[in-house]
């Protein structure tokens, strides 16, 4: 069996407690998250997120569906450290998601920019579809366009960015019908470009992203506020820097 790519800084975990709920993109993906919950997915009683970090959405989701049971698996013990302190409720454990064992256990799985850092995502889509009930909803998200692979991929420790070809028809092969798709961070795309091209020329730090202006950080919600409003009229948005899907488990 392959490994997980471990690039990713361990002491990261500390500056992304520290920082995600003030940050632009957490803030932004979080509201997103919730939206397809409440749209999309409605009532549960046992909710999972893979690869649960610090516990920032799992502490949203938990305060957005009180009455549901949270569980959380990560590979790094850095990174539950904090979630405990999160969401001290919760039932948490230091979990490879390529180990999964459970069987129709719980009603919906999450699995938050996690998977690319898998080479056997399949394997990961493969457990979890044995782990969700029946009707049983799997919400993913992941970076998308194979374009703007750049040095800010290969720091965070990712090994792909998605097409939306692939994700698909890698989740349907794992006997789960898509129900919802869309991209999201897509009105910054051309600023995540340029990013992007600028990372390439050498000296990348991750943690750089966090080192923002407030009127900056406070701009960048601001879009993304919009963009979820246009999720919520109705439109599905065909490119991002982010890619969303919703599938479930059908007989």
């Amino acid at each position: 069996m392959g490994t997980i790519t471990e690039l990713f800084p361990l002491s990261a975990f500390n500056e992304l407690a520290e920082k995600e709920a003030g940050h632009w993109w957490f803030r932004s993906r979080n509201r997103t998250l919730l939206w397809v919950f409440k749209q999309y997915i409605g009532n549960f009683q046992r909710f999972l997120e893979i690869g649960c970090g610090t516990g920032f959405v799992l502490e949203a989701i938990h305060n957005a569906n009180p009455s549901a049971k949270m569980y959380g698996s990560e590979y790094f013990e850095e990174g539950l450290a904090h979630a405990r302190m999160r969401v001290p409720s919760a039932n948490l454990s230091q979990q490879d998601a390529r180990e999964m064992l459970e069987i129709e256990y719980y009603d919906v799985i999450g699995a938050f920019d996690v998977i690319e850092h898998i080479n056997e995502d399949e394997m990961v889509l493969s457990n979890i579809s044995r782990a969700l009930k029946q009707g049983g909803a799997l919400l993913v998200t992941v970076p998308q366009h194979r374009w703007l692979w750049s040095a800010a991929d290969e720091y965070a420790g990712h090994v792909r960015r998605y097409t939306r070809a692939e994700l698909v028809r890698k989740v349907a092969r794992s006997g789960l019908t898509v129900e919802y798709m869309t991209s999201f961070v897509s009105l910054l795309v051309p600023i995540m470009w340029l990013s992007r091209l600028r990372s390439n020329n050498g000296n990348y730090d991750l943690m750089d992203e966090f080192q923002i202006p407030n009127w900056l950080n406070r701009l960048l919600e601001m879009i993304m506020t919009f963009e979820l409003g246009l999720l919520k009229f109705g439109m599905t948005l065909p490119i991002g820097g982010s890619l969303l899907l919703l599938a479930r488990k059908r007989n």
